[in-house]
């Protein structure tokens, strides 16, 4: 049984996090990823749906820390880079 250890920086956040990867996984033609059971994917697949939106993740930090946006200067100074990993 895999245990999760990540904690969320904003509470809250997980419903747009799982809309925003139902929403990525259309856009790549994968229909229906919200019934498919995971486990039974390839690794690459799953993979390649976190690839994208680790990508457009970065692109909204980046865009918002290029406008100045003060919510999200807050966000990412509450982000503990000294965690230990595993």
């Amino acid at each position: 049984m895999p245990r999760n250890t990540n904690s969320t920086v904003i509470p809250g956040v997980s419903n747009a996090l799982d809309q925003m990867k139902f929403e990525v996984a259309n856009e790549l033609g994968f229909t229906n990823y919200e019934q498919i059971d995971k486990g039974s994917l390839p690794s690459r697949v799953n993979g390649y749906v976190g690839g994208n939106i680790t990508k457009r993740l970065v692109a909204l930090g980046q865009a918002a820390l290029a406008n100045n946006t003060e919510a999200a200067i807050n966000a990412t100074s509450q982000v503990n880079l000294e965690q230990p990993i595993g």
